[in-house]
Order: structure tokens, then sequence, then C-alpha cells
């Protein structure tokens, strides 16, 4: 079959760093061709290659046979190469269908027709299976509805190739699979897709061939059928991965650091309460929607709230991240970009903002000290850079989080909160982070696990409380659990099996 879009003996460098290394790589009409390697294996650099945004080094391209040389995305995107990026590249103070039609507008006798361009964007929205109002603010939808937006905005301009990197990565697994559903419908009508995900239950769902990537070079290309997600996985890394999650460790003592009772926050949450003890590694599951970011942001002072929160015995009420931080709880957000890293400061910077105290000589930072800070990072988090001089921005999504793990930990916490942990990674970054996890719970400190992905939570977790619609459904114990019991309480569908599992009668 010949292909729509290929690339031949593809090579990338920035400087005298090489990132990619002779990458051959076809893309044919009615087929899905996912993307697999570790984070920095080359993936999105192979990706902006083909959509425009980064010319290659060496190596040639083809569309419909031709040789091409796109002048930018822009020309591309004029060719019928579209990109769903990662990155959430929206205008937060405009509206669904005005983000839709940004730079395309329709127009009626000269002016902007808003009533098209909202009919247009609710037809669409709701073959993404949502019903997101189009005059809505972008800034008051959550991350998962922001990603079904900026997959619609792509999918309004004509397509032969569709590349998608992380599309499922904020979405739930209904919303994953509606996202399934436009892209085996695009299949269908012999669009061509390139896909990228870290999630290889994905792959092995939705594509045909496989392309593995390892240190920005040519591994294999694989035929689906056959290709299970561990052998993948060993394709990736290049070694066993039977053995993704560590030994749970033994929790320390049934003494619990943290306490909150009655816990509310206004629109989100209501009447919540939970422990943790110390040593323990606790687990917060639950739809999207649920209020687990948000009953969390509230506990470190980030959203006004009511209730009772006691740390070590102790009535605490936190006024700002910075107060829950000195008396020892951190809180590692879901939003990396937009709210845990500063993407356009180095790695120094970043490292140590949370912690300047630390680094003080007198009225002047001790830059010394937090270069030596950053050498430990590096090493002990294994954060991958080509140079110490690199951007936040500019690093991979598991470097990013490895990096955000490092900050947080130099405030030597007693209770660290990891909002879905792993998100965007891939497995060979996933597995170093779940073995950090269970690190802190064996040096007695006490880690809260909020995870959209139930084997996640079943892998690392000691226990997992269960919330619906901003309240506790149940918790499930350690012996009990399964996805099962998780989804009887996420979803409520199962009444009664539910309530048998809240009542620990699993």
């Amino acid at each position: 079959m010949s292909s729509v879009l290929r690339a031949e003996n593809v090579s990338k460098s920035f400087g005298p760093v090489e990132v990619l290394s002779g990458i051959s790589l076809d893309l044919r009409p009615g087929e899905v061709h996912a993307v697999i390697g570790e984070n920095g294996a080359g993936k999105s650099t192979l990706m902006r290659i083909l959509s425009g945004h980064l010319q290659p080094t060496k190596g040639s391209l083809y569309l419909d046979d031709q040789p091409i040389a796109f002048s930018g995305p822009v020309e591309a995107e004029s060719r019928g190469i579209v990109l769903v990026h990662q990155e959430i590249l929206l205008a937060e103070d405009l509206t669904v269908s005005q983000n839709l039609f940004l730079g395309r507008e329709i127009r009626r006798f000269g002016l902007v027709d808003d009533r098209a361009m909202r009919d247009r964007t609710r037809a669409i929205l709701k073959d993404l299976g949502t019903a997101i109002d189009p005059d809505r603010e972008v800034r008051r939808l959550s991350i998962a509805d922001r990603q079904l937006v900026q997959i619609a905005r792509a999918l309004l301009v004509p397509h032969k190739v569709v590349a998608f990197d992380e599309p499922t990565a904020v979405l739930t697994p209904v919303e994953a699979e509606s996202l399934f559903q436009i892209i085996r419908r695009l299949r269908a009508h012999g669009a061509a897709i390139l896909y990228i995900s870290h999630r290889l239950n994905e792959v092995k769902a939705i594509a045909d061939r496989v392309t593995v990537l390892r240190d920005g070079r040519f591994i294999a290309t694989r035929d689906i059928d056959g290709l299970e997600p561990l052998e993948m996985a060993r394709l990736m890394v290049g070694r066993d991965m039977s053995k993704l999650y560590p030994e749970k460790p033994a929790t320390a003592s049934d003494q619990d650091i943290l306490s909150v009772r009655t816990m509310s926050v206004p629109g989100y949450v209501e009447d919540v309460s939970f422990s943790l003890r110390r040593g323990e590694i606790l687990g917060f599951g639950g739809l999207i929607g649920a209020g687990r970011t948000e009953l969390f942001e509230s506990l470190v002072g980030l959203r006004p709230s009511e209730g009772s929160i006691a740390l070590n015995g102790r009535n605490v009420r936190f006024n700002d991240a910075r107060e829950a931080m000195a008396a020892g709880v951190v809180y590692l957000s879901e939003d990396r970009k937009g709210k845990g890293l500063l993407l356009r400061q180095d790695l120094r910077v970043n490292l140590t903002l949370a912690a300047l105290e630390k680094f003080g000589r007198g009225p002047f930072i001790d830059v010394p000290a937090e270069e030596r800070a950053l050498d430990t990072a590096i090493k002990d988090f294994d954060i991958r850079t080509r140079r110490r001089d690199l951007l936040a921005g500019q690093l991979s999504g598991g470097n990013q989080q490895k990096l955000l793990l490092a900050k947080m930990m130099l405030a030597d916490p007693q209770v660290v909160v990891i909002d879905e942990p792993t998100r965007g990674v891939d497995i060979g970054t996933k597995e170093q982070i779940y073995r950090f996890i269970a690190s802190l719970a064996e040096q007695g400190r006490s880690v809260i696990v909020i995870s959209s992905e139930m084997q996640e939570l079943i892998g690392l977790c000691h226990r997992v409380v269960v919330m619906r619609n901003g309240r506790i459904a149940g918790e499930v114990a350690q012996t009990d659990l399964s996805e099962d019991a998780i989804v009887y309480l996420a979803t409520g569908v199962h009444e009664e099996r539910a309530a048998e599992i809240a009542a620990g009668q699993a």
C-alpha cells in the first residue's frame, strides 16, 4: 500500500546533540500507526517534523510520494497534515466556539457569523461525545474538556493525516472511547492516523502498526496482531517490564498522621472525612469531576473550605501552599505545566524556588549551593537532560515530573500528595516514579496518590478511597482491591454491590 506521508532516514540535531538518528516511517491511508518509546526517545520531535513544526537536519519527507519540505505548520495544515498537541494551546478568555474558529472565522456579509460557529462547534463536540457549551469560556473548563476542545479544533480542517500526541492523557475511559470512535471513523474515511501514547493498552486497542523508538533510534515496526503491551514495553526500554510495581512496604504504624473531618469545598466537595497513617500509601480514585483535586487543593490552602484538619494530632489550617509546605505537607499538581513548574525558567530556578530560604546568604541567593542541589536532584531522580541550562519547558514530560518531585522533596515533607503522578509519562519513567513513591513510605513518610488509572491505585496503594459527585462513596481495603470494586464505587451503577463494598463486605 502506498503511503500518504513518509519519512526517510530523518535525523534531527539541536546544536551538537542528535535527538533523532536515521528514522524512517510511513503513514498509510486508512491506518492507525502508533509510535511508542520512553520520554526522550524522540517521538514528539518526529511528530513535529512530520507536521512542519521542525525541519529535519538530515533526511527527506514525501507527501503522496512527492518530495516535500514544509515551510511551517501552516503549510503542512494546508496540505492536510494536522496535529493535536499534547499541551493545551487555547485562549482561556475566549469561548469554546471562538477558540475553534480562531483565525478561521465563519463570515456572512463580511461580519463574523457567531451563530454559525456555535452550531458547527456544537455538532463536532457532539461527534466527540461531549455536550460542552460552545459559549462557555475555556478558563472555566476542566483540563479534560479543554483537551476535547483542542481535538475538535484540529478536526475542523480538511485532513489527510491526523497526528495525536498523548490525546487521552486527561480523558476518562468513557471520553477516551468516544475519541477512539472518532479515530476509527477517520480511518474508515481514508485518513492516516499517527498516534503517540504511553498507554500501551490503548495502543493495542486502536493501532494497526506500531513503531518503537529508543534514545532517538529506530528499534522496530510491528503489526499489532500478536504484539502485546508487555512486549511493547520490553522493546521500549530494552529490559523485562513484567514487574512494573514494587512490593508494597509494610505500613510503619497504625498512627494517624493526618485526619480530615467534614471537609467541604463550595461547589465541589461536601462532608468528606478520611485519615492517613504514618508510612501509608493511600489512594484516591473516582471519575474526573468527582472532586478529588479540589479536595486536596483546599487542604493545602489553594481553595477556601470548611471542616477540620489535624496533623500529628494538632489542629491546623493552611492559608496557602507555602504554609502547608512549612508544616510538612506538599502537593504536586496534576497540571505540572500550568501550576507545578515555570516552563520558561531553567532547572535550577525551578528546583529551589519553593525552598529559597535554604539557599539564602543574607539578602543574596547562594547560587553554588543551588547548583549542588541540582547536581543531587539530577542524580537521585535520574533527570535526563542534554544540558544543565535547559528551560523546564524543554524537558520531556517524564523528566518534568521528576523535576517537580525533586523540587517538592527539598521541603523534607511528612505528607506527600501526588495528583496523577504518571500522567503523560512513559512506562520506564512510571516504574521509576512507582519505586520512588514506595521508597517514601519505607522512609516513614505518608503518601496520597490521586489517580485515574485503576491499575496504578491497585499496584501502589495500601487502601483506596473512592469519591463520587464530591462525596466519599466508600473505601476499598488492600485485600479487596480490584478494578470492579473501584468502578462500582466510582460510578454507583451497581448500587447494592457498591453499598456492600462501602460497608467493608467486599
